[in-house]
C-alpha cells in the first residue's frame, strides 16, 4: 500500500477517534450535568426536610404553648365562673338583706312617724296647757293690779304716771311704735318695752288711739290665730267694743288672722306677715303715793294677797 492511500485511510479513523473523544467528552458533561442536578435536587431536598423538621419542632411547640394557654384559659374560666357563682350568691344574699333591711326600715319609719305625732301632740298639749297657765296667771296679775290701783285711787293716789315717750289714758300707758314690722315682732317689741299690743274695750279709748296713732296704720293686739272667726284681745278678753271697717273682717284669701288699725281708726283684719310701719302698745301706768290722811299720814294701805309692796306695773311678756 503506498503512502497516499495510507494517508487517506487514516483520516476516517482519526475522524472516527474525535467523534468517540467528542462522545465521551459530552456524556462526560451530561454525567456531570446530571451528578450536579442531583446534587441540587439532594440538597433542596436535605434543605427542605431542615426547614420541615424545624416546622415541625416549632408547630409542635407552638401546639404545646397553646395547649397550655388553652389549659390556663380554662382554668380562667371555671375560676371566672367560679367567683360568677359566687357573686350571684352574694348579690342574692344582699338583695335579701336590703329586703329585709328595706322592711326593717319601713316599719321603723312608721314607729318613728308615731312617735312624732304622739311627740306633736304631746308638745302641742303642753304648749296650750302652759299658755292657758301663762293667760290665768297673767289674767290673776292684771286684776290683783287693778284691784291694788283701785285700792290706791280711793285712797286718794294719782295712777297717772307713764315712761319717757308713753301717753298717759285712763290709768293706762301708749306707746305709738314706728319702724316697718310684721304682727308677731310688733307683738315681741312691746312685751320688751314691758307692755302688750293695745286692746280697744270703748269708744273713748279708740278716739284716742285714733288721734294719736299713725294715718298709715298700725298693728292692735286683736287677732283670730287660734280659731278661725274667733277674735281675742292680748289680754285674753273676747271682743266686746268693736271698730270695724265695712265689709271686715273678710279673711281674704284665708291668712287674714291679725288686725291693724287703719288711720281712720277703723279696723281692718290683714296678714300676720304683712309689715306696717307703726303699732301701739299698752300697759297700766303708775300709781303715785296717797294724799295726807286727816292725820297726816302719808303711808300706803296694806298690799293685797299678803305682799309687802304693789305688784309690778308690767303686764309681763304676751305668750
Amino acid at each position: 500500500m503506498n503512502p497516499q492511500s495510507q494517508g487517506f485511510s487514516e483520516s476516517p479513523r482519526k475522524r472516527c477517534c474525535r467523534q468517540r473523544l467528542l462522545l465521551v467528552l459530552l456524556g462526560m458533561l451530561t454525567t456531570a450535568l446530571w451528578a450536579g442536578l442531583l446534587t441540587l435536587l439532594l440538597l433542596w431536598h436535605w434543605d427542605t426536610m431542615r426547614t420541615l423538621r424545624q416546622l415541625e419542632v416549632s408547630a409542635a411547640r407552638n401546639v404545646s404553648q397553646v395547649s397550655r394557654d388553652l389549659h390556663r384559659y380554662q382554668s380562667d374560666q371555671m375560676a371566672q365562673k367560679s367567683q360568677a357563682a359566687q357573686l350571684s350568691r352574694n348579690m342574692q344574699e344582699l338583695q335579701a338583706r336590703q329586703k329585709q333591711m328595706e322592711s326593717q326600715d319601713s316599719e321603723l319609719s312608721w314607729n318613728l312617724d308615731r312617735l312624732l305625732a304622739d311627740l306633736s301632740d304631746t308638745k302641742s298639749q303642753s304648749l296650750n296647757q302652759r299658755r292657758a297657765a301663762s293667760d290665768s296667771l297673767e289674767k290673776l296679775q292684771e286684776e290683783v293690779e287693778k284691784l291694788w290701783m283701785q285700792i290706791l285711787v280711793s285712797k286718794g293716789s294719782a295712777c297717772n304716771t307713764c315712761p319717757e315717750r308713753w301717753l298717759h289714758f285712763q290709768q293706762k300707758c301708749y306707746y305709738f311704735g314706728k319702724g316697718a314690722k310684721r304682727w308677731v315682732q310688733a307683738r315681741f317689741t312691746c312685751s320688751d318695752l314691758e307692755g302688750r299690743l293695745v286692746s280697744v274695750h270703748s269708744q273713748e279709748e279708740q278716739d284716742f288711739l285714733t288721734k294719736h296713732a299713725d294715718k298709715r296704720g298700725s298693728w292692735i293686739g286683736l287677732r283670730d290665730l287660734d280659731l278661725e272667726g274667733e277674735f281675742i284681745w292680748m289680754d285674753g278678753s273676747p271682743v266686746g267694743y268693736s271698730n270695724w271697717n265695712p265689709r271686715e273682717p273678710n279673711n281674704q284669701d284665708q291668712g287674714e288672722d291679725c288686725v291693724m288699725m287703719r288711720g281712720s281708726g277703723k279696723w281692718n283684719d290683714a296678714s300676720c306677715r304683712s309689715q306696717l310701719d307703726a303699732w301701739v302698745c299698752e300697759r297700766l301706768a303708775t300709781c303715785g303715793p296717797p294724799a295726807p290722811s286727816a292725820s297726816g299720814d302719808l303711808s300706803e294701805p296694806a298690799p293685797p294677797l299678803g305682799s309687802e309692796r304693789p305688784l309690778p306695773n308690767s303686764l309681763g311678756p304676751p305668750h
